[in-house]
């Protein structure tokens, strides 16, 4: 099938892929009454004598926007928030599919920081938590953390963190597979922006003590050209000051990991990697690597980022059921202990019988993996005391 123009024609059928029903009866004077007004006035004064009854006496407590500003849609680049659309309706589709979350596109007309974290507050308190989407580097990083400081309800750049946390559990089952431990691995990671970062950072977290990282500059350092964020993570990494391309970077590492641009990893690159070396060339909608050179040059285990190869790693597997968890927990914000928490709950959904190099991550229609995400973030909400009824 040619996906692209397939898709074409089924929006053009479809005209919006979400929609609104009534959950309720509306169909004579007594439920008109009961529904809207005059008998609506009661929650309202409940409502407003306290807020929190928001969450039991509306549909807040399982809504959700998707935000965008349009900056950086699926590989696309800056190309506008209405442009962005097709994205966020379809983010929606799969919040309701895979974790029955309520969820609603809003794509913002502006490019300044202050102006759409304004917006965001503005409007928060319609909803149980807040997915930001498609938001440029380096200006994501401080709209996420502006929110998570301001705001008692979860919020989640999913390009970062859910990018973050399906790699990760790809990399454990596939370090598995390989026979390798993840503090001895020498893991690059190409693409410094808010999924290489976010990625570089979780893989810490998870014990990685041999990290690289690259952008179209080469071997990211903490001098002047390249941003605050990339300054930091540098500071962390690359105590060294190691400079030198993607290609130099590559050589006798055991994992690849690329959130970037297409077609810049040759097969001599991984052939100068070490023994079983595992590729993920994510970059949408060519990856950096196509998944046959890369088997061809000898990769052990490759995942890319499209469904039409084995091993898609995809954040869809993450976004659904860490939401899930996070609004029946009533968290009031998502920490580190929660996404942790979804890495290992997704890992532990290939059991050792099934985990091939051909499968290393369930997929993403797998209902299973939606509810193990969700079950092991509401317990780290929970276990981590910041949930706000348990």
């Amino acid at each position: 099938m040619n996906y692209r123009e397939e898709s074409l024609k089924k929006h053009a059928q479809w005209r919006g892929k979400i929609e609104v029903s009534c959950r309720v009866p509306v169909g004579d004077k007594d439920e008109l009454g009961v529904a809207y007004t005059p008998g609506v006035a009661e929650p309202c004064l409940a409502i407003h004598d306290d807020i929190n009854k928001s969450f039991e006496l509306t549909r807040r407590w399982n809504t959700v926007p998707v935000i965008t500003d349009g900056t950086a849609i699926l590989g696309l680049g800056d190309i506008g928030p209405e442009a962005g659309m097709p994205v966020m309706e379809g983010k929606c589709a799969l919040f309701k599919a895979y974790g029955d979350v309520d969820a609603f596109p809003i794509c913002i007309g502006s490019k300044d920081t202050e102006e759409i974290i304004r917006t965001i507050k503005l409007i928060s308190g319609s909803f149980g938590g807040i997915n930001l989407e498609d938001i440029s580097a380096p200006r994501c990083f401080e709209i996420e953390r502006r929110l998570l400081e301001e705001l008692d309800i979860p919020v989640f750049h999913d390009d970062q963190h859910g990018t973050a946390i399906v790699v990760s559990a790809a990399l454990l089952n596939a370090l598995k597979l390989a026979g390798k431990q993840i503090g001895e691995v020498q893991v690059v990671v190409n693409g410094a922006g808010a999924a290489g970062i976010a990625i570089s950072r979780f893989l810490l977290d998870l014990g990685v003590k041999h990290l690289t990282v690259c952008d179209r500059a080469g071997i990211i350092d903490d001098c002047d050209e390249f941003n605050l964020p990339q300054r930091e993570l540098a500071a962390l990494i690359n105590t060294g000051h190691r400079r030198g391309t993607l290609a130099d970077a590559l050589k006798g590492a055991d994992v690849f990991i690329g959130v970037s641009v297409g077609n810049i990893v040759s097969k001599d690159m991984v052939r100068s990697m070490a023994d079983k070396p595992i590729i993920f060339p994510m970059a949408n909608p060519v990856s950096e690597i196509s998944y046959q050179d890369a088997v061809e040059a000898g990769a052990f285990i490759v995942g890319t980022g499209s469904s039409a190869n084995p091993n898609q790693i995809n954040n869809v597997l993450v976004f659904p059921g860490l939401f899930r968890g996070a609004l029946d927990a009533r968290a009031k914000t998502v920490n580190r202990e929660m996404l942790l928490a979804a890495a290992r709950g997704l890992q532990s959904c290939v059991s050792d019988s099934e985990l091939s190099r051909e499968y290393i991550l369930p997929y993403a229609w797998d209902k299973k993996a939606h509810e193990a995400v969700a079950k092991a973030v509401m317990q780290a909400a929970i276990d981590t005391g910041i949930s706000k009824i348990y």
